[in-house]
Parts: C-alpha cells; structure tokens; sequence
C-alpha cells in the first residue's frame, strides 16, 4: 500500500493573468519514501532521503531558490505518512491497489552525431502505483543512468518519471531501457539503436554528370 499527501495550488498574477499551479507531493509504502516539490509540472527541489539532503532539480540556466529547512519537514511529513499508513492498513486491511501498467518510451535528446556526446532519455508514464525500477544496457552490457526524476504525478492519477543516460553514439552500438513494476508480467524494454542516416549523394552525381556531359556537348558543337 503506497499513502500520498498530495496538495495543489493555483497562483494567478494578475497582472499578466499569467496561471501557474504549484504542488506539494509526500508519499511512503512500506520500502518507499518521496517528497517533492514543483510547478507547473516540473521538479524545484525534493529530497534525498538516501544522501540526507534537500536538491535542488531546477537547471542551471534557472533563478534558483531556497527553503531553508525543508529536509527536515520532508522527515516530519515521512513520519506523519507512516503514521496514516499503518492506519490505512488497519482500517481497509491492506485492500487490493488500483495498477496501471506503465509505458515507456527512449529518444536521443539531441541530434545524433556520431563520436559527439549525446543523452539518452528514457521516459516511463501511466504507472500506479509507484514505483518503477529503470536499468539501462548497451549492447547487451548493464550500465548505470545518470540521473532519476522522482515520480511525477499526471492528471489522470498515474505517475511519470524521467532517465537518463550520456553516451556517446557509435555506429551499431545498441540501447536498452528495461521497466520494472508490480503491474507487469514481466520486465517492459524498449531498445534505441545508433543509426545516423548519411546523406545521399546519388542525385548530385548524376546531376553534376550531366551538366558535364551537356557543356561537353555545347563546347564540341562550337568548335566542330
């Protein structure tokens, strides 16, 4: 059983009528535990229970904030979620959950070049409840990701959650991002392979030909 104190916020700015909704998310099973904040569906900070600190997830180019003891409430609200976990427990004796199988996708963040430093992002939604597991191979060979969003929630109630992985393409090389959830009879793998299309030059040589072979043919008739 996965318990969420999930809480939402519209903020209109009158000014510009511009609306942003902000949202709080707190959740624990009985092996997981998330806190996180962020707006407009995306991550500002959450924490990391595992490294004991609060992190910011906005990127670089951002106006970066703090919050001053927010890892501490982030440990307050995980004893409160215990709390009403062992409650929910009790009172429905351990119902059966609602799954949502989750599906996958894996894309290249940027063009692909080959030999030049590329991500690749493995995209996993519609899952319930959370979480997911996420392993990478290449070529058959495990290989650890870079970073992990934490679950984001969707509109319809299921989750969403980001990996990613920096390569760097090779011609032939193959990638796998393999799912793990309760909903699943077994592991969901989705593979990318490097495939760089090259550049046809049969047209232009036909073309170039051609040209050749027609001022030949104007050059022959003025001198002949």
């Amino acid at each position: 059983l996965y318990v969420f104190m999930f809480m939402l916020t519209t903020l209109v700015y009158s000014e510009n009528k511009v609306v942003h909704e902000d949202f709080y998310l707190a959740g624990c099973s009985d092996t997981e535990k998330q806190f996180m904040y962020g707006m407009d569906g995306e991550e500002i900070y959450y924490a990391d229970f595992k490294k004991g600190v609060q992190v910011d997830a906005l990127p670089d180019f951002a106006d970066h904030f703090s919050f001053p003891g927010v890892y501490d409430q982030a440990l307050v609200d995980m004893q409160t979620c215990k709390a009403n976990l062992a409650v929910s427990i009790k009172a429905y004796k351990n119902p059966q959950e609602k799954m949502d199988k989750p599906q996958t996708s894996i894309y290249a963040e940027d063009d692909v070049q080959l030999n030049v430093e590329n991500t690749l992002i493995c995209h996993v939604t519609g899952f319930f409840p959370p979480p997911v597991r996420v392993s990478w191979t290449k070529n058959n060979e495990a290989l650890k990701e870079d970073s992990l969003s934490q679950n984001r929630p969707n509109d319809d109630g299921t989750y969403n959650i980001f990996s990613s992985l920096t390569f760097t393409p090779e011609e032939g090389d193959i990638y796998s991002c393999t799912v793990n959830h309760v909903a699943l009879d077994q592991p969901q793998t989705k593979t990318w392979e490097v495939d760089v299309a090259v550049p046809s030059v049969g047209p232009a040589v036909f073309c170039g030909v051609g040209l050749s072979l027609g001022l030949l043919g104007v050059a022959a008739g003025t001198f002949f």
